[in-house]
């Protein structure tokens, strides 16, 4: 960290100190964001979470007897139906954790990957956790009705807030359990409630635990500035991200990567609007110091026992040349509930720094509102308006707007190559994927993402839609405009109905996918669609692509 850098944070953690941010937190205090220009008790009522820790401690009985029933009914697997802060801490928990039962999370439209979580679902008995805050997200009740026609209602859990729709649907279906949450808790800071901790317990996560390292963490966040874990990383982020490094990165051991897309949501939506924002740029495949960019700003979390693989050596190297490193360590997996609290206050921190309000997310609301619309003129006509591709070759179109990209380019290389040039110091580059979220598209997107660091030193992101929308979305609208995006979308093998609706998942993934690139144009984003006739094959053309653009080799 250079000395300018370090200087600044000090400087913040005495005015902290000074102005008693610690306590004012704790009592609730919605003057500190007061540069955002919303009313102080208007934030103060989304700062349930706080609490959260020993709330929930209180619950443990509640979430033992539900983990207890669960067990011993039979059940072998159980999952989420779920998206962004319903989702993502269940999905880590699943991960991090051995357990007895088998968990998996449903966050993809995309009706192959529907199509093959019904199958994984059905196969032995599931309880399935239909999870939404309000009891109204889209996918969430897609999902719900495309298996309740062949799955008992006992064998679903609803958690949501009270007196949600879907706590309606719930008591009138006569589900397996009903389970409430603070309605002062966000989505993304709700790791430490219902919506993380009865996954979580049906698992067989020692869930006590989690919160006994949360409620230590807790504590020490009650601490002055200096001396505040949760104040500390916020100082640092958001001091970084003022001199430049707003590409957060987050680099852990295997079995925590899925805290990096946990990260991700929590700082990308609670900062990326007023054109200001700190980038999370997670699970990027890991490079050599010099490969990484002066807009970097680096935190490595660690589990003990786990392979190095190298993550230590390249810590060393970031800081030995001058990059700012924060290092956490995780002695145990149940520790991550310390590090929901710490990232949560930190993040909670980073919004005092910026000026914005770290509990909405106002830019979210466009893609959906866009959706809808499609969504409306397919119940009506049956089919949607498609746009004219600005260029295509055999399975693959290009879609864009011509006042971002320039004119018409003679083939798509041109164009992802158009688009690849915008790309300048500071920028990143977001990959966003309407496809099937399977290992080997991961892979692809890994391809494009070392490609273009290491052919342009430039930070990336990558998305499987919709679930990105859910989480980065808010940061691509409302964040700083150096992203660049090349979205990807590709026809399913076989599309799959929604009963109840007239619209089926193939047309609400295609909705899904035009709404945000609609927004991402009314916002002036430099952004290109690509659409494949396969999602595996256009996926593989599109990493040549990029692979060629920046003149790096892919693989």
């Amino acid at each position: 960290m250079s000395a300018a850098l370090e200087e600044a944070v000090a400087a913040r953690l005495d005015r902290w100190a000074a102005e008693q941010v610690a306590d004012r937190l704790w009592n609730r205090d919605g003057s500190l964001w007061a540069e955002c220009g919303e009313k102080p008790e208007e934030l103060a009522r989304w700062l349930g979470w706080i609490d959260l820790p020993a709330s929930m401690a209180a619950r443990a009985g509640e979430l033992r007897n539900l983990a207890a029933g669960v067990a011993r009914d039979g059940y072998r697997r159980a999952a989420v139906l779920g998206m962004g802060g319903s989702s993502l801490a269940p999905e880590l928990c699943g991960r991090l954790f051995d357990g007895m039962t088998a968990l998996r999370v449903c966050d993809s439209t995309h009706p192959d990957a529907v199509r093959g979580f019904r199958g994984w679902a059905t196969a032995v008995r599931t309880v399935l956790c239909v999870s939404s805050k309000s009891g109204t997200t889209t996918e969430t009740n897609a999902f719900h009705a495309s298996l309740a026609e062949s799955v008992p209602a006992l064998d679903f859990i609803a958690i949501t807030d009270p007196g949600t729709p879907l706590g309606e649907l719930a008591r009138a279906q006569e589900f397996r359990s009903i389970v409430e949450s603070p309605p002062s808790v966000g989505g993304r800071y709700s790791a430490l409630s219902v919506f993380g901790l009865v996954p979580a317990a049906i698992r067989g996560v020692d869930v006590e635990a989690v919160l006994a390292s949360a409620n230590a963490m807790a504590d020490a966040c009650r601490r002055p500035a200096a001396d505040n874990p949760g104040l500390q990383l916020g100082a640092i982020i958001g001091e970084a991200a003022l001199a430049g490094r707003d590409k957060l990165t987050i680099l852990t051991s295997p079995r925590l990567s899925s805290l990096g897309d946990w990260v991700e949501q929590l700082v990308a939506e609670s900062t990326g609007k007023l054109g200001r924002g700190v980038i999370p740029i997670v699970n990027e495949p890991l490079g050599t110091a010099e490969q990484y960019g002066d807009d970097r700003c680096f935190v490595v979390v660690t589990l003990a026992g786990e392979a190095d693989d190298g993550l230590a050596a390249v810590a060393a190297d970031l800081r030995a040349g001058g990059h700012p490193v924060t290092e956490i360590h995780l002695e145990r997996a149940e520790d991550v509930g310390a590090e929901f609290f710490r990232w949560e206050v930190a993040t909670a921190a980073v919004g005092i720094i910026l000026g914005v309000n770290p509990f909405d997310q106002p830019n979210v609301a466009e893609a959906k509102e866009a959706t809808e619309r499609l969504l409306a003129e397919y119940r009506r006509d049956g089919a949607f308006r498609e746009p004219m591709s600005i260029v295509a070759e055999p399975g693959l179109s290009a879609f864009a707007d011509p006042a971002i990209l320039g004119d018409r380019p003679p083939t798509v290389a041109a164009a992802v190559r158009a688009l690849v040039e915008t790309v300048a110091a500071g920028d990143y580059l977001g990959v966003l994927a309407y496809v099937p979220p399977d290992p080997d598209a991961w892979v692809k997107l890994d391809h494009m993402r070392r490609a273009v660091r290491d052919g342009l030193g430039a930070a990336t992101t990558a998305g499987i839609g919709p679930r990105y929308l859910h989480s980065t979305g808010q940061l691509h609208k409302g964040g700083p405009a150096t992203g660049a995006y090349l979205m990807v979308t590709a026809d399913p093998h076989r599309d799959l109905p929604i009963p109840g609706r007239v619209e089926s998942f193939g047309a609400l993934i295609a909705a899904q996918a035009a709404g945000d690139l609609a927004s991402l144009q009314q916002h002036g984003r430099r952004v290109l669609r690509l659409h494949a006739a396969d999602a595996a094959a256009g996926l593989a053309r599109a990493a040549d692509l990029v692979a060629q653009a920046v003149g790096s080799p892919v693989g």
